[in-house]
């Protein structure tokens, strides 16, 4: 059997790319086709020295570090790709490398982290962020947002079976493509981390220091909770205004490799994390560590964190609902390490490659 993998892009390791190295991991013979590949020399051992085809976005000017502003040019390029030579096509995708043209003797199987979740529901925040959401440049991104809602919707029939990476996604994808979705967690390793019992006085963040985190969120609700300490780990554009608001109870370390960051896991009382996210990888790497997880409850938290078991979620992003949830947390901490561990094992890579497996013989044998 043939196989051709489909990404978006490859430029950095993170959690689209894990699901990428379990699909090798199992096809070892597979080919990897993606828009471009800019993915730098020490991070490629998980492709088993593959190279990517990529398309002719590869040769723009500046599209290494500009690859997303050529998104009207996305759908177009991905049609390019050809896989008309495979039996299977295993598509990753977060923007669109399901649209990816297979033909009617192919297997097109989508795993899908989100539809394009700038195109949907989430326009209207993208939009509002980017300050395009009035005058000339607004209208022209409407445009191209309308266009790609368009483009993407058609792209769907060309999927013959959908995977979503969580339920959240699963109701994402049957409101916007009309279709149902089998839902198989993403690979966490937690074989990475240990159970750790011995908790030390301070509590964890650690993510990309971005606006929808809601990073700098948490840090002004521990500024006003001078008695309980707070470390953030992580870099990003708004690190220096939430380092400037974060009084002394709250240690900005920003980058750390990973021996430090899972240190902090493991010793942390808890890790907060106030983002609405897909699936969320960094509370189940958490909960691996015997870490409980404060969480917003919405989204891929509800399907990762067992609220009263494995740490206490607070429903909305106010800094008045999380230091609720830390005082209920602090008052009723009787949550065991192991019952965090037992939890986080759901989502493990053998598990994952298990589910894959099993899903796609099913789905060749239909054929």
């Amino acid at each position: 059997m043939k196989v051709a993998i489909v990404c978006d892009w490859l430029v950095v390791y993170a959690g689209a790319e894990r699901v990428l190295e379990q699909f090798l991991n199992i096809w070892p013979q597979a080919d990897i086709f993606c828009l471009v590949d800019f993915l730098p020399d020490q991070q490629r051992a998980f492709l088993k020295n593959k190279q990517a085809k990529t398309s002719f976005l590869q040769y723009f000017p500046g599209a290494k570090n500009r690859y997303r502003s050529f998104l009207p040019f996305m759908p177009l390029a991905i049609e390019q790709l050809d896989v008309t030579q495979y039996d299977l096509v295993l598509s990753s995708s977060h923007a669109v490398a399901k649209g990816v043209l297979t033909g009617p003797d192919q297997v097109h199987i989508a795993y899908i982290h989100s539809p394009i979740r700038y195109a949907w529901d989430l326009t209207h925040q993208y939009l509002s962020e980017s300050g395009l959401n009035h005058g000339v440049k607004g209208i022209i991104a409407k445009c191209i947002l309308h266009y790609i809602r368009i483009w993407d919707v058609r792209t769907a029939n060309g999927v013959d079976y959908f995977i979503a990476n969580s339920k959240f996604i699963a109701r994402r994808i049957k409101k916007v493509y009309g279709r149902k979705a089998e839902v198989i967690y993403p690979p966490v390793d937690v074989d990475k981390f240990e159970c750790c019992e011995e908790k030390n006085d301070y509590y964890l963040t650690a993510s990309r220091l971005v606006p929808y985190k809601k990073v700098r969120l948490i840090v002004e609700a521990f500024n006003e909770m001078p008695n309980r300490k707070l470390i953030v780990i992580g870099d990003g554009p708004d690190y220096e205004k939430t380092k400037a608001v974060a009084k002394e109870n709250v240690t900005m370390m920003g980058f750390q490799d990973f021996s430090v960051m899972k240190d902090k896991m493991q010793h942390a009382k808890a890790f907060v994390f106030a983002a609405e996210e897909d699936f969320g990888i960094t509370p189940v790497e958490a909960q691996a560590c015997g870490t409980p997880v404060i969480a917003f409850g919405k989204g891929g938290a509800l399907e990762t964190v067992c609220d009263g078991e494995t740490g206490y979620f607070f429903f909305e992003q106010t800094k008045k609902s999380i230091i609720h949830s830390v005082e209920k947390f602090e008052m009723n901490n009787a949550i065991s390490p192991y019952a965090c561990r037992k939890n986080a094992e759901r989502f493990s890579a053998s598990v994952f490659v298990d589910r894959i497996q099993q899903f796609v013989l099913e789905r060749m044998t239909e054929v």
